[in-house]
């Protein structure tokens, strides 16, 4: 069989399967010396040989062996240890010997989020400092999610995500940005790329959907490829001497978990991981990734008798594939305290990981424990020592590959401190250009014509922070204004570039009359998200119920005598027949980056060219949409996309209304879907609070996941991953309380009753309570139910990470479920702090072996 392009959907084709084992090397090029998106990938019938154009240099080996035998086990696992840096002094990199470090999503030298080049390299010179003053003089690497650009960096140019360059359909672009990238990464000091991600993206919910190229693995093939060679700088020896580092990642299947839940579950039969999710990691590692990062997902499908659990603890998907059958000789680094998600582990303790074939232990805060934990382990026979010495081989044969041994310290390299490399706005303005996508051009109203007198509407015409998304100077991208891009350009500035200042009339919410205008130019979508925040899990797809403001604009401007184009910014297709509806010109711009006058060239001037890089749904709750399925009936399919100058009439699409949730929540019946009350932030229609003789009201909880009174404080903090909970302090001067309610009314939820569901959170009890504790739901008070929790919160207190399950029936007595407001609430008058995340209830939990009896908590 192969994976074959037609019309837009990948369909099965017949085609000889060798008996062997496949090997997978460098691949076609085009004309252009690009690696070819290929017509149709072979159906592969086993995992197969990666054949690396990079070889590394004779006698690196014996060099590794030589330094590795004069290591001490604690320097060993020095090496194998990456802390965050503001964990982290370079002194304690020295005493240490601490092997590389990171920075997380929104981290910056002194916490500092305008923090200059200068600053970034002289932390990156300090780290460097005191690795080779140390007895072993192994240099420190520093790894960084620049996943668009250097995107952690002020000032920086930041490139279309990843969903942009898919439509884009060109690997000779993605090569170029990828160089480009690592120029912007030498700028400041830093060795090593997170990047590139190379999920398959199976269902649109994932909040990390823009991340993902496309759903199409013939595209992921091709971009992996290309992705580290431009990062890595193409060399076959060394790392060129303008690359860094690159990494593939999440290995594996990242982007096919069970309702896009993000480090849910993906189900893949292995046929399925091997030809699908396991397309980019062909062309990376053929192109030489020099690291594998390992995904937060499971992989289990009962049914087909697959239980490799968490990946970070999966010896067959790391030792038995990436490393045996493949061939990957690098190393593997895991995700963000990834480890402690493994069963019977902890962020600072985890053999099953590291025998699993983890080399580096991305360990952010708790890195001197686990260094602690993983001596002793090795000590008494739970690690064996020859795992630690294939691991810091691993290590030193990257560090030797990169070039380090012979490098300067950061700040001497080439391009330290260059503040050309760090703006590469023509290459990013083309690269807008080359992903608009246009799907509606009724009239042929684009492109404008020149001079046009245009009325610009919609909160993203002049918002750096939507149009750049997530993943940018903050880990979700939230928290920006466009001061905080001083070398970017919005779409509204682009459009008066184009058409001149005095043709261009601005008003956000619409309220200027349209008549006289030549257009009205509505710019509208998504605003930023990341990882887990972004997920959709059960709510609707429909963009007039997740963004009611875009529709309200547009509802003000259509059909006042001036055609109206509606550009798109957002990270997702999304169910948007309304919106298509009022628009006469249509345009998914995708996020693109910090060149928003890119998408205003190519509305003035053409130049369309881009296809969906995924299928665009037809109704609110239609997912996954997938070409090539059974039931395959998309709005627009997978590579669909009008030229400029192409006359297609889109005709009135329709507009019925898709539910408030996909999936049965609640009601009279039976619940089928998780009720996610709070996941890294609160999940509509709930809000989070506290409580207290200050404000019985209740002070909502701010998106930084801050609230403060006397007697109780909420910070963010570390639970599962990273600012997915809500530590929440009792300062014991008085009563009070955090919950999560639905401000405007209540909901029925009989149907969890009904599904025997239970209340299900993941928590850490920093502190025992020193008085009577409870949880309670509440049906608008005085209506409410509670069970005393003391005991349970007692018992938890000092444990790592623990699971919480309570039978909703042991809040039936009292609880009018039929009409529940607040559905987690928290309650003491004593001293008591813990964490709390993923509340959430649960169809069938309460039948779980590990949930709390109700008699437990009288």
């Amino acid at each position: 069989m192969s994976l074959t392009l037609l019309g837009g959907a990948v369909v099965a084709t017949p085609a000889a399967v060798a008996a062997e084992q496949p090997v997978i090397g460098k691949p076609a090029l085009d004309r252009d010396g690009c690696a070819r998106i290929e017509k149709s990938l072979p159906t592969l019938a086993d995992w197969p040989k990666v054949e690396s154009r990079f070889k590394g240099k004779p006698g690196d080996e014996q060099r590794i062996a030589r330094i590795l035998e004069g290591m001490t086990l604690e320097e060993k696992v020095g090496q194998m240890t990456q802390p965050e840096i503001a964990a982290i002094t370079p002194d304690e990199v020295r005493q240490y010997s601490i092997g590389s470090v990171l920075n997380g999503g929104g981290s910056w030298p002194n916490k500092d989020k305008h923090a200059s080049q200068q600053d970034w390299l002289k932390l990156a010179d300090s780290y460097w400092d005191a690795a080779k003053s140390s007895r072993t003089k192994i240099p420190v690497i520093w790894g960084i999610d620049a996943v668009h650009g250097n995107n952690n960096v002020y000032g920086a140019t930041v490139f279309p995500h990843n969903i942009g360059l898919g439509a884009a359909h060109d690997p000779c672009l993605v090569r170029d940005i990828s160089a480009a990238t690592a120029r912007q990464i030498r700028a400041t000091g830093q060795d090593w790329a997170f990047a590139p991600t190379l999920a398959v993206v199976k269902d649109d919910r994932w909040g990390r959907t823009y991340e993902g190229f496309s759903e199409d693995p013939r595209i992921t093939r091709a971009y992996g490829y290309e992705a580290i060679n431009g990062l890595q700088d193409g060399s076959t020896k060394r790392i060129g001497y303008n690359g860094v580092i690159g990494t593939a990642k999440h290995f594996i299947g990242d982007g096919g978990t069970l309702k896009g839940q993000d480090q849910g579950v993906n189900p893949s039969s292995e046929a399925e991981m091997i030809n699908v999710h396991g397309q980019g990691y062909y062309g990376a590692l053929a192109a030489g990734s020099q690291t594998v990062m390992v995904s937060f997902n499971s992989w289990t499908n009962a049914e087909l008798g697959i239980d490799e659990g968490k990946l970070h603890g999966s010896d067959k998907a790391l030792n038995q594939i990436l490393k045996g059958k493949m061939g990957f000789d690098g190393l593997v680094v895991s995700d963000w305290n990834g480890i402690g998600q493994v069963p019977g582990c902890t962020n600072a303790s985890c053999p099953q990981a590291i025998n699993a074939g983890i080399d580096i232990v991305m360990v952010p805060n708790d890195w001197k424990a686990f260094i602690a934990n993983t001596v002793a382990q090795v000590n008494n026979g739970q690690i064996p020592l020859s795992r630690i010495d294939d691991a810091v081989t691993r290590i030193l044969r990257v560090k030797l590959r990169s070039g380090l041994y012979e490098s300067q310290k950061p700040s001497d390299r080439s391009y330290a401190n260059s503040d050309e490399a760090l703006k590469e706005t023509w290459l990013a303005r083309d690269a807008v250009r080359s992903s608009q996508t246009l799907l509606k051009n009724n009239g042929n109203v684009l492109p404008l014509k020149p001079k046009s007198k245009v009325l610009v509407v919609g909160k993203s015409a002049d918002s750096i922070q939507n149009q750049t998304g997530g993943w940018t100077l903050s880990w979700q991208g939230t928290g920006n204004t466009n001061a905080d891009f001083p070398n970017a350009t919005s779409i509204l500035a682009g459009l008066k570039q184009q058409l001149g200042d005095v043709n261009v009339t601005f008003n956000e919410k619409g309220d200027t009359d349209p008549k006289g205008y030549d257009a009205v130019i509505a710019v509208i979508g998504e605003t930023p998200y990341a990882e887990g925040v972004g997920d959709l899990t059960r709510k609707t797809l429909e963009a007039s119920r997740l963004y009611p403001e875009d529709l309200a604009v547009l509802d003000k401007v259509r059909g006042k005598g001036a055609p109206v184009v509606t550009v798109y910014v957002g990270g997702r297709p999304l169910y948007m027949n309304k919106e298509i509806n009022r628009s006469d010109a249509f345009v998914a711009a995708w996020l693109p980056g910090t060149e928003g006058g890119g998408v205003a060239d190519v509305l003035v001037k053409g130049g369309f060219k881009a296809t969906l890089p995924y299928s665009w749904p037809k109704s609110a709750c239609q997912t996954p949409l997938n070409a090539g399925s059974a039931d395959y009936d998309p709005l627009f399919k997978l590579g669909y996309g009008l030229k400029t100058g192409q006359r297609v009439t889109i005709g009135q699409l329709d507009e019925t209304a898709g539910p408030v949730t996909c999936g049965s929540t609640g009601g009279g019946g039976t619940a089928t879907e998780d009720l996610e009350v709070f996941n890294r932030t609160d999940v509509a229609p709930y809000k989070g609070f506290i409580g207290s003789a200050e404000n019985w009201g209740g002070t909502e909880i701010g998106p930084d996941g801050t609230a403060s009174h006397a007697e109780i404080n909420v910070v963010q903090s570390d639970v599962n991953v990273q600012q997915d909970g809500l530590k929440s302090t009792w300062t014991g001067t008085g009563p009070a309380q955090i919950y999560f309610q639905n401000p405007a009314g209540t909901n029925d939820l009989r149907g969890y009753l009904n599904a025997d569901a239970a209340l299900e959170f993941d928590t850490v009890v920093h502190e025992a309570p020193a008085n009577r504790t409870v949880i309670s739901m509440h049906c608008v008070y005085p209506c409410f139910s509670e069970v005393n929790a003391t005991k349970l919160f007692t018992d938890l207190a000092g444990a790592p990470k623990s699971t919480v399950k309570i039978p909703v029936s042991c809040f039936a007595n009292g609880l009018d479920l039929e009409n529940v407001n607040t559905p987690f609430l928290v309650y003491t008058d004593g001293r008591f702090s813990a964490s709390f995340a993923n509340v959430r209830w649960v169809p069938k939990g309460a039948q779980d072996p590990d949930a709390r009896p109700c008699s437990s908590l009288n």
